[in-house]
């Protein structure tokens, strides 16, 4: 069998799809994308493409690292997630040779579900209580806000007082019935995260997502020091190692790769497995489409440090297309009480409304993220 095609689809939302194709008719697909940057992404893939058209695509491994290292400058987000899709798209199509899904291909199941976790609010923090009641009312009981909105590397006490006045006002309308994150989105820079994550632990939020960027990276274990709060971070790392530096440097409890920025299934699986060693839980970060999803779920059930599976369902960027809306299969997505259970059609087990896909990309839009700036003028974290 040779790989004979890649096509490529930018929707909405805020996605873009992968078709491979082969000379023998079996096809899968992929999600390459980083989100405000497809057409980069795009313009990746299909350079790319020109290292593998004609190639076995049973060979993912070697194909893997033909990518990775054939052309000399390597990894960051839009390489790394060309590659990602590729290798979810050729995950796809092996599974479908061999007629099961992926995970069988990896050992086996781990486990028989995992809990999903939903977004509530916006950008901003506001207003979360009636999100969390009508997605409590739907089943789930794990959520994730934004932690605070822009915040300068040393602010007032206004700021930090009105984050923490959203986390209190959930405790005190739904006490320990649920359990929510808090993401600092990389907003906070180490001064005020200091100050936040003191000022939250009475809440005991389930952990703090990006409490400083990853270039920060330094400041995970110091900060860790200080809090009994899991610290979880790496949807903007891009491969293992990336995280091999700050697994040995310690700090985080949850590393969270995505599946479509950091490599793949073929790299995710080894991140997973390396955490594992360091005993830190695995949490793929997943605000994007099925597929994308369909390849984070795989994972999740071979990786016994597996924990939480973030899904877009009613997302605040989902404006124009909902997670399952270019998905034929969409019953094989349900979830019981929380939880997500193992796909069951061969490869990723997304059957992909394409003649939907090909409609909706003709007219797909470019979409940002906005550009936030302090009270001064200068440019703040998003």
């Amino acid at each position: 069998m040779k790989i004979t095609k890649l096509t490529t689809y930018r929707l909405a939302p805020r996605w873009m799809f992968l078709k491979v194709e082969t000379d023998e008719g079996v096809t899968g697909w992929g999600e390459p994308v980083i989100e405000g940057r497809a057409r980069s992404v795009e313009a990746a893939v299909h350079e790319l493409s020109e290292m593998i058209i004609g190639q076995d695509p049973a060979r993912i491994n070697d194909i893997w690292q033909t990518l990775y290292r054939g052309g000399f400058y390597r990894g960051g987000p839009i390489l790394m997630s060309a590659i990602s899709g590729i290798d979810q798209a050729l995950w796809d199509i092996k599974g479908k040779v061999l007629g099961v899904p992926v995970y069988q291909l990896l050992g086996g199941l781990v486990r028989d579900k995992i809990k999903a976790y939903s977004w509530v609010g916006g950008d901003r923090p506001s207003d979360v209580i009636s999100g969390i009641k009508t997605l409590k009312n739907i089943g789930f009981d794990t959520f994730k806000l934004n932690g605070c909105e822009e915040m300068g590397i040393i602010d007032n006490s206004r700021k930090v007082d009105e984050a923490v006045a959203v986390v209190a006002e959930i405790r005190e309308a739904f006490g320990n019935s649920i359990e929510f994150g808090l993401d600092f989105h990389g907003r906070v820079d180490a001064p005020m995260a200091k100050i936040l994550i003191k000022e939250l632990e009475p809440y005991r939020p389930l952990f703090i997502e990006e409490p400083v960027l990853a270039e920060q990276a330094e400041y995970y274990v110091r900060l860790a020091a200080q809090t009994h709060i899991p610290i979880a971070a790496g949807e903007r790392m891009f491969s293992r190692f990336e995280f091999k530096r700050v697994l040995a440097d310690g700090g985080l409890g949850i590393v969270q790769p995505d599946l479509s920025h950091a490599g793949g299934i073929t790299e995710c699986y080894k991140i997973a497995a390396m955490a594992e060693s360091y005993d830190v839980a695995f949490a793929p970060h997943c605000p994007l489409g099925p597929i994308a999803l369909a390849s984070c779920l795989h994972i999740d059930f071979v990786a016994r440090n597996a924990v939480l599976q973030e899904q877009s369902m009613g997302i605040h960027y989902n404006q124009g297309a909902e997670l399952l809306d270019y998905v034929l299969n969409k019953e094989d997505f349900a979830m019981d009480d929380g939880y997500f259970y193992p796909p069951t059609k061969p490869g990723l087990g997304v059957e992909v409304n394409e003649e939907l896909v090909i409609e909706r990309s003709k007219h797909a839009p470019d979409w940002r993220n906005p550009i936030w700036r302090y009270p001064d003028g200068a440019v703040a974290e998003w």
